[in-house]
């Protein structure tokens, strides 16, 4: 019994004995990483941003990174713009091909792991004692200098192209969010400028209808020429107004258009008012759709949510990863060429028995002297470590400075836009005063004049100040990453398989 028991172990190990032999040379041809071991650098930053005031939305808000542009932007035409722009734009198209380019040079990494099989027919000649020649022709498949990479030096390299390839494509989600942030900036700019030009046309008229009358009453001895000319000044004041404001509104539109990448048609903008008499077609500020309110969260969340920090930690890695390759420079490097196939001294003969053969001719290269050169390979490594680090923590840096001042931009324009607002409902009252008390010969000319100015000052104020509450919106939701949302969650990595995860 105990012989039938030993003779079935030994069988056993026999059978395993292939297995372990297989499973220790591919752990050896797998080689070792000299990568260093990662640790991501501790935020440079505060634990929570600055408050201001209590104009922060709710907490169950859903953070900006998950918040989809066609989400948060309610304007249809402001949708379609963006829309255009992600299809047309050509700094998004350099962006999605600088992804193209790192992704084969990953891929040509990659393929330096694994062995490169050509097909070789060559013939040599060479002179004989007797005077005649030798001829050899041969024909086969073989494997030149392919190196095994037991200290991962192949490995490192291939590494640090994965890193940068994702590095790219973080930097293309960046591109998007910039692209759709400006495109909704300059839409509201253009609407912005549509108001001004309006308002500057109502005082047009009121200002010529003030001309008129100091006119009949200038000619009717009634006031001086200083009355009369002075209500001449602020009339082509503002016809210098409404100029300078076509001249804006031009320069915005042809900024949108290089934005979308193509001409803009009437049913996107109107078109642009050619007198003063036109009539504004475009929709007030003050009835813009809102945007979707969102919190901000901690700065930590930036880690995760903002692809250009995502994109400095990916660049990190890739210096990490040339740290590794570096290290493998100063150990043996060993490769192998291998041919199979036919020799003859005849071309016919390549394909005749016993013409057949086998070649292999390993290498192993051992660096002894090399003035420096590896050494000085590994510090230039772990230099551009220390200034991908310094990269890395100056994203985190900017993009907290950025939060924080599109906080305070958001929460104090709330109550400028509001004094702003009442401040220009005082100055119409006090105009129409002041045209009474002048019509009535009550008041002069010239506290009707200054009503005018004020009035007109006050309601561009109220206009620009709105602009600038809405453009920070679109601010906000860019620095706290919105923009861009993963369309699947679940995609595995390239890298581990698994869901993304920074």
């Amino acid at each position: 019994m105990k012989k039938m028991e030993a003779s079935k172990v030994q069988r056993m190990n026999k059978c395993r004995l292939p297995q372990l032999l297989t499973a220790g040379a591919l752990a050896l041809l797998a080689g070792c990483s000299m990568i260093p071991a990662f640790e991501r650098p501790a935020a440079p930053v505060a634990a929570s941003y600055p408050a201001y005031g209590s104009a922060a939305p709710t907490a169950d808000a859903a953070p900006a990174s998950a918040v989809a542009w066609q989400d948060f932007f309610a304007d249809a035409k402001l949708r379609r713009l963006i829309a255009l722009s992600l299809d047309n734009n050509r700094d998004l198209r350099v962006a999605v091909l600088n992804i193209e380019q790192a992704k084969a040079q990953y891929q040509i990494r990659r393929a330096d792991q694994l062995p490169t099989v050509n097909g070789v027919l060559s013939g040599l000649r060479t002179p004989a004692a007797n005077g005649g020649s030798t001829k050899v022709y041969s024909v086969g498949l073989a494997v030149t200098a392919y190196e095994i990479d037991f200290f991962g030096r192949v490995n490192s390299l291939k590494e640090a192209a994965l890193s940068q390839y994702l590095a790219s494509e973080e930097g293309r989600k960046t591109a998007q969010i910039s692209l759709i942030a400006a495109v909704a900036n300059s839409y509201l700019s253009i609407l912005a400028d549509e108001e001004l030009l309006d308002i500057t046309r109502q005082t047009l008229i009121t200002r010529e209808d003030s001309l008129k009358l100091s006119k009949l009453r200038f000619d009717s001895g009634v006031t001086s020429e200083l009355d009369f000319r002075q209500a001449e000044s602020l009339l082509e004041a503002a016809r210098v107004a409404y100029a300078q404001q076509q001249r804006a509104r031009a320069l915005d539109e042809n900024a949108l258009t290089l934005l979308v990448g193509q001409p803009l048609g009437s049913d996107l903008l109107g078109d642009l008012p050619s007198s003063p008499s036109a009539v504004a077609q475009a929709m007030p500020l003050a009835q813009a759709q809102p945007m979707a309110d969102v919190p901000a969260g901690l700065p930590s969340d930036l880690l995760i949510s903002r692809p250009d920090i995502r994109q400095a930690e990916q660049l990190l890695l890739a210096s990490n990863a040339n740290i590794g390759a570096a290290r493998a420079a100063f150990f043996p490097r060993i490769s192998l060429t291998v041919g199979a196939g036919s020799a003859s001294g005849q071309l016919s003969g390549l394909l005749k028995s016993g013409s057949w053969g086998f070649t292999m001719a390993p290498q192993l290269l051992l660096p002894i002297f090399d003035a420096g050169r590896n050494q000085a390979g590994l510090d230039s490594a772990k230099v551009g470590r220390n200034i991908a680090i310094a990269q890395y923590e100056k994203a985190i840096q900017t993009a907290f400075r950025e939060v924080a001042d599109a906080l305070a931009t958001r929460t104090t324009l709330v109550d400028q836009l509001q004094s702003q607002q009442a401040q220009a409902n005082a100055e119409a009252i006090r105009f129409k005063l002041s045209d009474l008390r002048y019509r009535n010969g009550v008041a002069s000319y010239l506290d009707l004049l200054d009503a005018q100015r004020s009035l007109f000052s006050a309601r561009q104020a109220v206009v620009q100040t709105r602009l600038a509450q809405l453009q920070s919106q679109v601010t906000l939701y860019k620095t706290l990453g919105g923009g861009w949302k993963e369309a699947d969650q679940g995609a595995p990595s390239l890298r581990t398989g698994h869901p993304t995860k920074p």
